[in-house]
């Protein structure tokens, strides 16, 4: 009465509500049981399409713990950061008033929503084919949502004969964006483009990915988060032929049509440049390709993932007295180290611990009625990267085999005398507390992360059932949802510093930027050759990072320090005199100079400096001077605000007439200048 309150009031407790379909979620508030002393103080909310695979409401980052109520009549709303869509919300409180028990009423606002979905099986592909045979566009607009389990796939692609293409697509479970606007085969015009975005895309939860291109400038948008980029080469239009598909590339056999998997799940809202994809599929107006199936609803996976912290366990049945050892499982985690699973053999025949130890899978088989008290083998490497591996183990007399990733080429085998006779327990992610005692030590702290498809002696674990505490047993787990956090998307490492993480927390490394400090934002260089003067410091060549900690990165440049001032030499790569030969029909010539600095360094130093200039010299031998369009013998210099400088040969800017006229050596001043100046014409 007054509301909901459990029997039980313990961290295993949730009140779970059914929209009866999807629906937009933007606030919640609760409120405590109606006069008693229950109420919930902290909770956390998890949502799901289908009442399975929950997915905890993250903000700033983290899994979001929602302060409560402080007596049991007030009402505490929250508005959500940002809306969820949602058929389930399930409310796990995790802490509650400690003088009463766990007592709640809750409030969800929203609105309706509905959006059509298209399921593909990795086979079909489903493509929108263009009425004029091409599509020749300066701007495009791309929106969808996706869900998969699936680490690989193509979700859009289009190409053109001319070497256009543009390519969505899911490798090791982030987003890769692949662009190009064209490409000179024989020349310097290189434009391929690839920007890569996001991570643990692969979790079964909808993501929304929006692409806006005007020319070469791209915006791409996923889960709210833009990337702003601009595409190589020199060209502005995007020219495809026939169509753009979505789910796969076709076959075609072109090499961009082989080697890449077809997109398995669920997508919904597809809209290119205003055309709604998805209606029209659903309308039966476009043709999908022959192989595979297309369906309007989405296929749910049928795996369970379980959830681990510092503090859980798993416990499983297993079947006794069996001479083959076997288990099964995926998992993924960001931590080096952890415990796996454990077992005792029967009749104390000694235990197999399975482990992972500085990024590999090891197994440890103590034995007791052996004089080899202990056979050890590992597999793998880099297994902390996030994504899902399988491990899979089998012993028996005298033979015992690892495989990492079903990689059969790179099983680890052991022949060792060995007596197998299967326990009736098997531990994974850790142990129970009783167990931790001097008769069974455990080598690795207990594991951090999600297992999946967990089989023991070749049976597949109910994880409903072992939810249902029967048969099994556990302790601080999450079944049926995988809360892994990528704390190094977005990259919060500055300057190119490298990000890694484990489950808690994440480290830069900033070896070889520049920078130093817990982000890599602190320049280890001076902002100025004047700096460096002020330090002590010679002629000499030296690093500078003119604006600090800035998006900037570092230059190498000459100092040259004089008693009255000091120079910044920037050097670039036209030293010396190069031959100019105009190029018929156009009669110009076009000569690049590349320093060894960007133009936004460049500019940085000048911009900083009481003075600048730039020296070039060009020579003209023998011209006819006055065929200028109006006339005159001058050579003009455009400066970085667009401006004109106008020199004659050999004189400064503004003196309107050749150095060897001002020096009267000239053989005829009406026509030629003849002098060994900067400029011969």
């Amino acid at each position: 009465a007054g509301g909901w309150s459990p029997s039980d009031s313990d961290h295993y407790q949730w009140l779970q509500v059914d929209f009866g379909n999807r629906k937009q979620i933007s606030a919640i508030a609760t409120q405590g049981r109606y006069s008693s002393s229950d109420w919930v103080t902290q909770y956390r909310m998890l949502y799901s399409d289908t009442g399975r695979n929950w997915k905890p409401y993250h903000q700033d980052g983290n899994i979001w713990a929602f302060p409560g109520n402080v007596n049991s009549d007030g009402v505490v709303r929250h508005e959500l950061q940002h809306p969820i869509i949602a058929r389930y919300v399930r409310i796990v409180p995790l802490d509650w008033n400690g003088e009463g028990r766990i007592g709640l009423r809750i409030e969800v606002y929203g609105c309706s929503y509905w959006a059509d979905v298209i399921n593909f099986d990795g086979h079909v592909v489903l493509p929108y084919r263009f009425r004029n045979k091409k599509m020749k566009t300066l701007k495009d607009v791309i929106a969808l949502k996706f869900k998969t389990s699936e680490s690989e796939g193509v979700i859009l692609h289009g190409e053109g004969q001319q070497g256009d293409y543009i390519t969505l697509e899911l490798k090791k479970a982030k987003l890769v964006l692949s662009l190009n606007l064209g490409s000179n085969q024989l020349g310097p015009i290189y434009g391929h483009t690839s920007v890569m975005t996001g991570s643990l895309l692969d979790d079964h939860h909808w993501h929304s990915v929006v692409i806006e291109r005007q020319g070469r400038s791209i915006n791409l948008t996923l889960d709210r988060s833009m990337q702003h980029f601009r595409t190589n080469g020199e060209f502005d239009y995007l020219d495809l032929d026939y169509e753009i598909t979505f789910g796969g590339i076709p076959f075609s056999g072109k090499p961009s049509s082989s080697g890449r998997k077809n997109f398995k799940g669920c997508m919904e809202s597809i809209n290119y440049n205003g055309i709604n994809i998805t209606d029209l599929a659903r309308r039966k107006k476009l043709e999908p390709s022959n192989v595979g199936n297309l369906s309007f609803s989405c296929v749910e996976p049928y795996t369970v993932p379980v959830f681990f912290n510092a503090t859980s366990y798993l416990e499983v049945p297993g079947r006794l007295n069996q001479d083959l050892f076997s288990v099964s499982f995926q998992f993924r985690t960001w931590n080096p180290n952890g415990l796996l699973v454990f077992s005792h053999f029967a009749d104390n025949l000694g235990n197999v611990e399975i482990d992972l130890t500085e990024s590999k899978v090891g197994v440890h088989i103590n034995i007791t009625h052996t004089k080899m008290s202990q056979i050890d083998i590992s597999s793998g490497s880099g297994l902390n990267d996030g994504q899902w591996h399988e491990v899979r183990f089998l012993a028996k007399e005298n033979f015992a085999i690892l495989t990492i990733d079903g990689d059969e080429a790179s099983a680890v085998r052991t022949n060792s005398p060995l007596q197998v006779k299967t326990g009736e327990k098997y531990f994974f992610g850790g142990f129970l507390n009783q167990m931790n005692n001097s008769s069974h030590s455990v080598l690795q702290p207990s594991f951090q992360g999600c297992m999946q498809l967990i089989q023991v002696d070749d049976q597949l674990v109910n994880l409903y059932e072992v939810a249902q505490r029967k048969p099994g047993s556990f302790a601080n787990v999450s079944i049926d949802m995988c809360a892994i956090i990528d704390r190094c998307v977005p990259n919060h490492c500055e300057h190119g510093g490298k990000c890694s993480q484990t489950w808690d927390s994440f480290r830069c490394t900033c070896d070889e930027t520049g920078y130093s400090g817990a982000t890599c934002h602190n320049s280890i260089y001076e902002p100025s050759c004047e700096a460096y003067k002020h330090l002590g410091q010679t002629s000499n060549y030296y690093w500078i990072d003119p604006d600090g900690s800035g998006p900037l990165g570092p230059l190498k440049v000459y100092c040259n320090m004089t008693e009255d001032k000091v120079w910044t030499i920037v050097s670039h790569d036209l030293q010396m005199q190069t031959t100019v030969v105009a190029y018929n029909p156009e009669k110009y010539s076009v000569t690049q100079l590349v320093y060894s600095a960007s133009m936004d360094q460049i500019s940085a130093i000048t911009d900083s400096a009481e003075y600048c200039e730039q020296y070039v010299s060009y020579f003209c031998k023998m011209s006819r001077l006055l065929n200028t369009p109006d006339g005159s013998p001058y050579t003009w210099w455009v400066g970085k605000a667009n401006e004109k400088h106008y020199y004659w040969g050999g004189s400064g800017p503004g003196i309107q007439k050749c150095a060897c006229g001002i020096e009267r050596n000239c053989t005829d001043p009406k026509y030629y200048c003849n002098c060994d100046a900067d400029y011969k014409q």
